[in-house]
């Protein structure tokens, strides 16, 4: 990490649910990460975690020391079911709850960027009233981030609310906050450039001086999830050159961990195919 002049995460769910905090880090250790990348899903347990008492926030903090490989972003997806732009005003209140305990989160722990999902509503029919509210909310947050010096990330996603740069950077330049970000998904961005038949290195100048990390998910024509490294149609050498010329430093590999024994192997050798381009760059 030292000798270079940029990091690479690791996505949590990249690795068995069962380890240990310590057993995580020290695993994206061993495979050659500089970081790793805390998930928040939609279930309880994962939400649970926004709870830890402070005990166990000091504990966390003492092993990323010890084991010289800290947390440094946050994946909030619970906000795909807890949307802030939902209907049902107590999901809504929940994922406004969910939020502000992130950030309190990432400010004991150290963590840069709360990457939230750039959905208004997900399970439910997206309209001008759940878009209002998705705004009204998203600049709650953003004070919220303001005053703990914590980076909100929107993450670009697979339906048409926010699919791309330009939509995301609406928001951003709506909600007026420097605490508001982008923090884009290379492989969604691709299906989405596919979908509309445009440039996708267009797309992501439009975020220039507004991105805070890149995620470095593999994707094809109309899959978004679970197709592995160059097996999908994304040109990470093109994204990463891209990013690069924009100062963008920081880089997350997604994938999941599906039961493959192997599964030390397959960040290994994520992080080497990754690492193989960034490299080039210094």
């Amino acid at each position: 990490m030292a000798d270079r002049p940029y990091v690479l995460g690791l996505y949590e769910k990249a690795m068995p649910p069962e380890l240990s905090w310590k057993e995580k880090l020290q695993s994206a250790k061993a495979a050659g990460y500089d970081y790793m990348e805390l998930s928040i899903d939609e279930t309880e347990e994962k939400i649970r975690r926004l709870a830890m008492p402070k005990e166990e926030r000091l504990r966390l903090v003492g092993e990323m020391y010890e084991t010289e490989l800290p947390i440094r972003s946050m994946c909030v997806s619970a906000l795909t079911k807890y949307s802030l732009g939902n209907e049902d005003p107590a999901y809504c209140a929940r994922g406004m709850e969910i939020l502000k305990g992130a950030v309190e989160l990432a400010d004991d722990l150290g963590i840069r960027v709360v990457m939230i999902p750039g959905y208004d509503v997900y399970y439910q029919p997206s309209s001008v009233s759940t878009k209002k509210r998705f705004l009204k909310n998203l600049k709650e947050a953003a004070g919220v981030a303001e005053k703990a010096g914590v980076l909100l990330g929107l993450e670009t996603m697979e339906n048409d609310f926010m699919d791309t740069v330009e939509k995301a950077m609406k928001y951003v330049v709506l909600c007026k906050s420097n605490y508001l970000k982008v923090y884009p998904d290379i492989g969604n961005l691709t299906n989405a450039a596919w979908v509309y038949q445009t440039d996708i290195m267009e797309d992501l100048e439009l975020g220039r001086g507004s991105i805070t990390s890149l995620h470095l998910k593999e994707t094809a024509p109309g899959q978004y999830r679970e197709i592995p490294y160059g097996e999908g149609h994304v040109d990470f050498e093109g994204a990463i050159a891209k990013m690069w010329e924009m100062g963008v430093r920081r880089y997350v590999t997604e994938f999941w961990y599906k039961g493959n024994p192997m599964w030390r192997e397959d960040l290994a050798e994520a992080n080497r195919r990754m690492r193989k381009i960034l490299d080039q760059w210094y």
